[in-house]
C-alpha cells in the first residue's frame, strides 16, 4: 500500500525547515547507507552533529504524530530519527532496499514503512523522482512541498538523477504494531468501510458488525 497524503506540514513549518535547510551543515549521505547502497547512495544530508537538527527534527517528527491519516494507516509503534537530505545537479540514489533494522542498540526501529516528506517546491527542480517499485512495475512520485508518501520500505526504490535545481526532502523510518503490510490493508480498508457507513447511518448495526471486526483483528495481529 502507497499513501501519498497533501500537506503534512503546515505553511509556516515547511517555510521554517526550508529557511533552515538553506545554512544547514551538509556531509556526504553515504555515511548512513549499508556496504551495498553506498555503491549508490549520491546525495547529502544534514550533519547529525548538527546543533539545529534536533529542533527541525521535531517539527517533522510532529507532523507526522498529529496526522490521522498516517497514524490510522500505519498503526506507528516506533520511528526512527529524521534525516534531511539534498539533491544537487546529477545527484542520485540508486535502487536499494532499506535496511531492515534503523538505529543500534536501545534505539532500534524495524522499518516496516517508509516516509519521505518532499521540502521542494517541484517547479523548482527537474528530475528527483522517488520510484517505487511493485509488481515489477515502477510508480514514479514527486509531490507538492510539504507533501509525504508512505511506502513499505522493503520494496526496490530509487531518487532519479536530479538535472536542474535543488530537492530537499525529511525521510522517517517507521516500525508498525502490525507487521505484515497485507494485514496493514485490511484494517485501513475496515477503518475506511466503518468511517463510511458511520456517516451514512450513524451507529447502525452494520457499522458495529464492522468496528467489532476491526477491532478483532487489531487485537489478533497487533504486536506491543
Amino acid at each position: 500500500m502507497i499513501l501519498c497524503i497533501p500537506n503534512v506540514l503546515a505553511a509556516d513549518e515547511l517555510q521554517t525547515l526550508q529557511a533552515e535547510l538553506k545554512g544547514a551543515a551538509f556531509v556526504d549521505g553515504a555515511t548512513t547507507a549499508g556496504w551495498s547502497a553506498r555503491e549508490v547512495k549520491k546525495n547529502l544530508q544534514v550533519n547529525l552533529d548538527s546543533n539545529r537538527l534536533p529542533a527541525i527534527q521535531d517539527i517533522v517528527r510532529n507532523a507526522f504524530l498529529r496526522n490521522g491519516m498516517l497514524q490510522t494507516a500505519l498503526l506507528p509503534a516506533a520511528m526512527s530519527q529524521v534525516l534531511f537530505n539534498r539533491y544537487d545537479v546529477g545527484m542520485q540514489y540508486g535502487p536499494h532496499v532499506d535496511a531492515p533494522v534503523m538505529g543500534g542498540m536501545g534505539n532500534a526501529v524495524r522499518s516496516d514503512v517508509a516516509i519521505t516528506v518532499f521540502l521542494s517546491d517541484p517547479r523548482s527542480y527537474t528530475g528527483g523522482e522517488l520510484v517505487v517499485h511493485t509488481l515489477g512495475m515502477g510508480g514514479e512520485f514527486k509531490l507538492e512541498a510539504g507533501a509525504a508518501i508512505a511506502y513499505p520500505a522493503n520494496t526496490l526504490h530509487h531518487v532519479a538523477p536530479v538535472t536542474q535545481g535543488t530537492r530537499h526532502a525529511a525521510i522517517i523510518w517507521v516500525q508498525s504494531q502490525v507487521r505484515d503490510p497485507a494485514r496493514r490493508e485490511v484494517l485501513w480498508d475496515l477503518d475506511n468501510a466503518k468511517r463510511h457507513v458511520f456517516g451514512r447511518e450513524g451507529k447502525s448495526a452494520t457499522f458495529d458488525a464492522i468496528s467489532k471486526s476491526h477491532a478483532n483483528l487489531l487485537r489478533m495481529w497487533t504486536e506491543i
